[in-house]
């Protein structure tokens, strides 16, 4: 992930007032400066953008993208968008919320509800990473986040934890904590370039490990 591509991009192309456009039968696009975008229950938009704003889209909507830089997307149940990407904020997808290709985040948490679906990878920077019983099928990726992939999730892809070369980091010592919960499955490699606390349910499926030795839970004991 190129962390400053999204910054930049938006920086340059929404330096003017808010404003909307629609292209011969395309969908609405929105872009705006410093104010937030939501898009009703049931609607149809296209490209979403913002700088210094939120982006919210409301049960069974479908947007083309959404992307902010300093704020957060909200995705309702049952919406669906092709991608997601957001500088300074998290990104939360309801119940059943399907996304056809990657969400990715700088300083910020992602997490998938019941049933929500990624086609693509799920990946940040800084923030946790949490599924409820929803489904990645292009990989996790983090550097300093947790991971909590929980009962009955599944991903694809495998699951990354990259070395921190951030040189404000000040020598922390904190570890990444990563935890597979009951009859959830991981396929593909679980690799982790710096120290971690990896924690593994004894019914969980998981692919190989390298650079990290995991700690069994039984049933639904919750790591300590």
């Amino acid at each position: 992930m190129n962390r400053l591509t999204l910054a930049l991009l938006l920086g340059l192309t929404l330096a003017t007032a808010a404003h909307a456009r629609r292209d011969g039968n395309e969908d609405l696009d929105i872009d705006k400066v410093n104010g937030s975008i939501h898009v009703p229950d049931n609607a149809t938009a296209g490209k979403l953008s913002t700088v210094n704003g939120g982006i919210r889209v409301g049960a069974n909507a479908h947007a083309k993208s959404a992307e902010t830089v300093n704020g957060g997307i909200d995705v309702e149940s049952g919406s669906t968008l092709d991608s997601l990407e957001t500088v300074n904020g998290g990104v939360h997808l309801g119940e059943n919320v399907k996304v056809s290709g990657t969400v990715e985040a700088v300083n910020g948490s992602i997490t998938l509800a019941q049933g929500a679906d990624v086609t693509g990878h799920a990946s940040n920077v800084n923030g946790g990473i949490k599924l409820d019983g929803a489904h990645v099928g292009g990989g996790l990726e983090t550097v300093s986040g947790d991971i909590t992939i929980g009962a009955n999730s599944r991903v694809e892809g495998g699951v990354l934890v990259n070395e921190d070369h951030s040189w404000f980091r000040m020598g922390s010592s904190r570890k990444p904590r990563i935890v597979i919960g009951p009859h959830a499955t991981v396929q593909g490699q679980l690799a982790f370039k710096r120290d971690v606390d990896l924690y593994v349910s004894d019914s969980a499926t998981i692919g190989p490990i390298e650079g990290a030795t995991p700690t069994k839970l039984s049933g639904d004991q919750a790591p300590k």
